[in-house]
């Protein structure tokens, strides 16, 4: 899904001076106080790497993941995708009708998503805010929807409102909430003042003075956050049928649970096609719509018209075709309510030590998830950096691996996994680990190219080779970028695993959905605040150490 911010003092304001370094020396000029030396992140970085490399492997240890385990698994998963070739579609005319479904789905959540996230948003941005208060309890509900993972919303949804796509447009929603709400928050902290203190000297409202002196500045960044965001819930989408929300991933449940692989891997190939399809158009509207303006004709206002009128009427046929009463969106709130207040007070004794073992199971897939998608991330990324990959064919394959990876949402490989080794641990730790690489591939691929290219220049010119040039200049400048991204996946990945159990994954995920069936809400409302409270933490820490090693 999109890079992770930088930490910075409100207002851009710099950091109080310290009289010496803490050795008795004055900073060198220029350089940050507080930030570590050079070589203080160096040995950050070292003792970072050396700590993340074991709690790998205790990880790994504790869920029985070695290398004959990873061995014999890729035997047994060879073995199953040769008993799913070749593809085979039964019924077309269906399965392109829950694709459709699948991708309005995702539309229709993600506006929804925007109407909630623009109130909230200005109520959490500390410039805009009426009283930090306010602002605190916005970002609690900004967070909240952040950590607890839609298909987690989408369970309890179905229980409320019943099986069908509403209750997945709505978890698709809520989840989005997190992401949408944080960066129009971001976007209006950052806005010039200056327009707006020139339209509050006419002596407008407030509302008027946020309209016109706020608005048309972050209203670029909206857009991109938007149009990422329908990309990301694509993805998510398509498993919402696992739970009975709707979409394709129903007909792949189906086609799994009857053992009709072909049938399996028509639907993988079709939701393939449409998550790469919606990619590269989510890249091609941005494009247009966030490109220089043209100075000469109005070509740039005619597109944005158009594209805003596409929006328009594809919303219509989001309500008409998914048989959504845009009023239900309104009346089923007393009944997410009331589920909802069934959670509470949560209860974290019924389970008894199976749920913290759960809990210890879910963190030790998303470590060692996270270390096989390192190890897999990062040669990947490199050679799908223009920049370092040695040809263009190589570049291509990469981005082209790293696509397809991207395409194919963790829980589809879950599924795929534990059909071919069994339920437990080890099936999602490996493909979490290998549906990694479409995330951590590209962040390390985008942050190679963006480095200054100088030094690899300097090594070239003293006739060292692509190797050389490879350790002595790109990846010394590019690692604590690479790091961060790789703390920012073991948050991704810890908040995804927490899902897995759904499909016989191991971790927290299948007791919840046990609770929810047997309903034993209170039991449910408890794993739901474990996971929330884990996921923030992780969150916390990782976003900290990003911002030490900025």
């Amino acid at each position: 899904m999109t890079a992770a911010t930088q930490a910075r003092p409100p207002g851009g304001a710099s950091a109080p001076e310290r009289p010496d370094d803490g050795a008795g020396r004055a900073p060198a000029p220029g350089r940050d106080p507080l930030r570590p030396p050079a070589d203080g992140r160096r040995r950050a970085l070292r003792w970072l790497a050396g700590g993340g490399v074991v709690l790998v492997l205790v990880a790994s240890s504790a869920i029985g993941l070695d290398l004959p385990t990873l061995v014999a698994g890729g035997e047994d998963v060879a073995n199953l995708l040769g008993r799913m070739v070749p593809p085979e579609l039964s019924d077309p005319a269906r399965i392109a009708t829950l694709a459709l479904d699948t991708v309005l789905m995702a539309f229709l959540g993600t506006v929804l998503a925007t109407l909630l996230s623009v109130p909230l948003a200005f109520l959490a941005a500390r410039t805009t805010t009426p009283h930090p208060a306010v602002a605190a309890a916005a970002r609690g509900v900004i967070t909240f929807c952040r950590a607890v993972p839609d298909l987690v919303f989408a369970v309890l949804f179905v229980r409320a409102l019943g099986l069908g796509v509403l209750p997945g447009v709505l978890a698709l929603a809520l989840h989005s909430v997190g992401m949408l709400g944080k960066l129009f928050a971001d976007a209006i902290e950052g806005a010039d003042e200056g327009p707006r203190e020139a339209v509050r000297a006419v002596g407008v409202g407030r509302v008027r003075e946020l309209l016109n002196g706020v608005v048309p500045q972050v209203v670029p960044a909206w857009v991109s956050a938007f149009v990422y965001r329908v990309d990301i819930n694509l993805r998510t989408s398509v498993v919402l049928g696992f739970v009975g929300a709707g979409g394709i991933g129903f007909a792949l449940q189906d086609a799994l649970r009857g053992l009709v692989y072909p049938k399996a891997m028509g639907i993988v190939l079709v939701i393939l096609v449409l998550v790469a399809g919606m990619e590269l158009l989510s890249m091609a509207i941005r494009r247009t719509l966030l490109a220089p303006k043209n100075p000469r004709y109005g070509r740039d206002r005619a597109v944005r018209l158009a594209v805003g009128g596409a929006a328009a009427v594809l919303l219509v046929v989001s309500f008409v075709r998914l048989d959504i009463d845009p009023l239900a969106l309104v009346t089923s709130v007393p009944a997410l309510l009331a589920v909802a207040g069934r959670t509470f007070p949560p209860d974290l004794t019924t389970l008894g030590p199976a749920l913290w073992e759960a809990l210890l199971q879910t963190l030790a897939i998303g470590l060692s998830a996270t270390g096989i998608g390192v190890l897999l991330s990062l040669p990947l990324g490199l050679l799908a950096a223009r920049t370092v990959a040695p040809h263009p064919l190589v570049y291509g394959a990469a981005r082209t691996v790293i696509l397809v990876v991207r395409a194919i949402p963790e829980l589809v490989l879950a599924v795929v996994f534990v059909a071919a080794v069994g339920l437990g641990p080890v099936a999602g730790a490996v493909a979490l680990g290998i549906g990694s690489i479409g995330f951590l591939g590209k962040l390390v691929a985008d942050a190679v190219e963006e480095i200054p290219p100088g030094p690899a220049e300097a090594v070239r010119s003293v006739g060292g080779g692509w190797w050389k040039v490879l350790f002595a200049a790109v990846l010394p400048q590019g690692m604590p970028a690479i790091v961060g991204s790789g703390l920012y996946l073991l948050d991704v990945n810890i908040r995804t695993s927490t899902i897995l159990g759904i499909v016989g994954a191991g971790g927290v995920g299948f007791l919840l959905f046990e609770a929810v069936r047997t309903l034993h809400f209170q039991v449910a409302g408890g794993i739901v605040l474990l996971v929330f409270v884990v996921v923030l933490l992780i969150e916390r820490l990782s976003g900290w150490i990003r911002a030490q090693l900025s």
